[in-house]
């Protein structure tokens, strides 16, 4: 036997963590519906761009009100003329569409779609090639780059694994206690991890090797272990990054459309004293849900099924070796990055300058951790996240996000004395739901948070009211396989079907809002983000 067949995994032992790495999980084949989809949207978006680009201009925007424009825009108006300015936002209506139909549609790549999205806009005259090309280099484009640096420091020392690992032995000595490790698990995680596919990637050959233990097996062989396992890491992989500003980009990039709204910062410290309690507090809600209600276990299942299963574990935790000088420098960079993160209200060092001198120790010749090869950046997310960020700059050139929440807000008959709390529910109800369509968090925060921000300046409100709760919802992506990589990801494990995930989902998902309407009036006073008194209840 030659030495790369000794390294190739044994597919019959359902214990070797090697089996479960991604590149080794089947594809599953597209719905009928996915390639329709699939199909259909290339056509559908060049008739999007012609119709409403060249033919059809909504009445919305040929009666717009230039009182109702934010400055940047209002001052386009005011250089380009009615006609021209009514014109621009014509076209980015019409591009706008064409990118929610290609990346809804999965029709080409991401990446494709917002190459498409920003030449685009330069050649319609929307945005300068300067404004448009310099999305890249925007800063939470760099916090995301440097992060993934970091990210790549934890995984190839093994620092992640030795943790989770470590952490599993440890605690989870039964079924119980083995499901509240890995809310820990992911807890810790998200608080240094900015991608959650990354995390995903981390975790899943863990539990898909405990579930194996505890007698979980994939197609015919599902047992609520399984779906509890792979169901509550996917929903724990997105609380957890929904319990940190730096948690995922779509976060970073909701804060950034509010910090230039408010002309200041969203920090880490608020964002975490806000929602690190309501996300640790729904995981626990998931984990007794999970294990009471949706997928409660036998008795044979509450105790390993495989004997020694737990001691392969452990060898895989000794194989790791001791603790490496690397890793207790990835340890120190990584903690020293979190204190720094936590304070930035008390020394104004923003989250992307800290990330940058991480991220330059941790490749520093002799002294760093890890080389440039060794360095994991999906550039593919890269060119779709300055997609996105790009079709955010044109909505701020335009304000159609104003003028169109004018117009939605006056056909439905909502005027100046709308209460807060009517406006609160809507906002919140739409952000939530809206993940159930989607397949990007980017995309859904570069739409509604706008929405938000120019419902909150139309009606009187601060911005940080209704903006930063509805932002709070953008990592809800755990219902259905579309609605993010780690759903569709862990969908490929064939532990659960699509009925458990929509039922236990949906359940969290709605949970998930009803917190943020609680917060509207209790914590979400006290912490200064919503004003006293929303709804009247306390």
């Amino acid at each position: 036997m030659t030495g790369s067949d000794r390294n190739k995994p044994d597919p019959a032992d359902v214990l070797d963590m090697r089996n479960y790495r991604i590149d080794r999980l089947p594809v599953r084949s597209k719905s009928t519906f996915e390639r329709w989809m699939a199909v259909s949207g290339v056509p559908l978006a060049i008739l999007a761009f012609v119709v409403f680009g060249f033919v059809y201009t909504p009445g919305w925007l040929l009666t717009l009100d230039p009182a109702q424009l934010p400055s940047t825009a209002l001052e386009n108006f005011e250089r380009l003329g009615e006609e021209v300015f009514i014109r621009r936002n014509a076209f980015m209506l019409a591009i706008f569409l064409v990118g929610m139909i290609l990346w809804t549609a999965g029709s080409i790549p991401n990446y494709l779609t917002s190459l498409i999205v920003i030449i685009s806009l330069v050649l319609t005259g929307v945005l300068t090639e300067e404004h448009a090309y310099a999305q890249l280099g925007h800063r939470i484009m760099w916090l995301n780059i440097m992060s993934f640096i970091l990210a790549s420091m934890l995984v190839a020392t093994g620092l992640a694994k030795r943790f989770t690992l470590w952490f599993l032995l440890r605690f989870g000595k039964s079924a119980s206690s083995v499901f509240l490790s890995f809310i820990v698990i992911n807890i810790v995680l998200s608080a240094f991890i900015s991608a959650t596919t990354a995390k995903a990637a981390i975790l899943l050959p863990v539990f898909m090797v405990v579930a194996a233990i505890y007698g979980a097996r994939q197609g015919d062989g599902k047992t609520n272990f399984g779906r509890n396992a792979v169901l509550q890491n996917l929903l724990n992989i997105n609380l957890g990054a929904g319990a940190f500003l730096t948690g995922s980009g779509a976060n970073l990039l909701a804060a950034a459309l509010i910090g230039g709204a408010i002309a200041g910062d969203v920090f880490y410290s608020d964002w975490l004293l806000a929602m690190f309690p309501t996300m640790v507090g729904l995981m626990l809600i998931g984990y007794l849900l999970g294990m009471r209600i949706f997928f409660p276990l036998e008795e044979r299942e509450k105790l390993p099924q495989i004997e020694g299963g737990m001691q392969r574990l452990r060898e895989e935790y000794k194989a790791l070796g001791p603790i490496s000088f690397q890793e207790v420098k990835a340890a120190v960079i990584f903690l020293s990055i979190l204190a720094l993160w936590s304070t930035d209200r008390l020394h104004g060092i923003s989250p992307t300058a800290v990330a940058f001198v991480g991220g330059i120790v941790a490749l520093m010749p002799r002294i760093g951790i890890v080389t440039w090869n060794e360095v994991d950046i999906p550039w593919h997310l890269m060119l779709f996240s300055a997609g996105a960020y790009t079709l955010g700059a044109g909505f701020a050139q335009t304000g159609l996000p104003n003028i169109g929440v004018t117009a939605f807000f006056t056909t439905i008959g909502l005027d100046q004395d709308t209460p807060f709390w009517v406006l609160y529910v809507i906002l919140t109800a739409v952000m939530a739901y809206s993940a159930l369509v989607s397949q990007s968090k980017t995309m859904r925060a570069m739409i509604f948070v706008p929405i938000a921000i120019g419902t909150a300046e139309h009606f009187g409100h601060s911005v940080i009211s209704l903006a930063l709760p509805v932002a709070f919802l953008i990592e809800h992506v755990y219902v259905l396989p579309f609605n993010s990589k780690p759903a569709a990801l862990l969908y490929e494990t064939d532990h659960y079907s699509l009925t458990d995930a929509f039922r236990y989902g949906f359940t969290m998902m709605t949970l998930g809002w009803l917190a943020i309407i609680v917060g509207g009036e209790t914590w979400f006073r006290w912490v200064g983000i919503t004003p006293d008194g929303v709804f009247g209840i306390f």
